[in-house]
């Protein structure tokens, strides 16, 4: 597969504008990008521009923190579906992880799953916050609850994707999907995330990563 038709646009900033969202649709059409991957309230706009290209629309729910009720991201992800989501990167309890309580992560999860049944569902586990064991236990239940792919960071976090959480993650998904996100920077980070596993990388540096250049900050 391209590099290119592996990376989900993202521009997920509070303080994005029309501007900013515009050229993030006009760059991922230019380098036919996978998805962009933006805020809920910017779904409907994203569509209607991509209408006529095979860009998909990404949407976060639960974002960051993942601490939302099961309902709100129930009801966040019918409405982003409603507004043309092509695929849902949903962020997890983390403190239920944290608590050891797998069955909530599975209900959560499972919930979600049956509200974009035919869409694309990436649950996002912010692994810098979990130890090894708790990547893997997470992971385990996400993809038994159905999810697409788990991913590794939203951003905002104290850390983004390493290799070796990459890896965890990879041995559990199997024949489902590993996405790695934040802190992928230079063609050297993307080599070693495929290889270690991972199928999509979350960026906001999309463009300098297929044209080979090294980015110092950003998501």
């Amino acid at each position: 597969m391209n590099l290119n038709k592996m990376i989900d646009h993202t521009y997920l900033k509070a303080v994005g504008t029309i501007e900013e969202i515009a050229k993030l649709v006009e760059e991922a059409k230019q380098y036919d990008f996978k998805s962009v991957c933006v805020n809920p309230s910017w779904v409907s706009y994203c569509k209607n521009e991509l209408k006529n290209s095979d860009v998909l629309v990404c949407t976060v729910i639960g974002f960051p923190l993942g601490a939302n009720t099961v309902a709100t991201k129930v009801f966040e992800t019918t409405d982003a579906i409603n507004n043309g989501a092509d695929e849902i990167d949903m962020v997890l309890n983390v403190g239920k992880v944290k608590a050891q309580d797998f069955d909530y992560i599975f209900e959560e999860v499972l919930a979600v799953r049956n509200a974009c049944v035919g869409k694309t569902l990436k649950v996002i586990l912010e692994t810098c916050y979990l130890t090894k064991e708790e990547i893997k236990l997470a992971s385990e239940a996400c993809i038994k609850a159905g999810a697409d792919f788990v991913k590794t960071s939203t951003g905002f976090g104290t850390g983004g994707a390493t290799v070796e959480d990459v890896t965890i993650m990879k041995a559990v998904a199997k024949d489902k999907e590993v996405k790695a996100s934040g802190g992928v920077r230079s063609a050297e980070d993307v080599k070693k995330m495929i290889d270690a596993g991972a199928t999509r990388i979350g960026t906001s540096s999309g463009i300098q990563l297929v044209l080979g250049e090294t980015v110092k900050s950003g998501y």
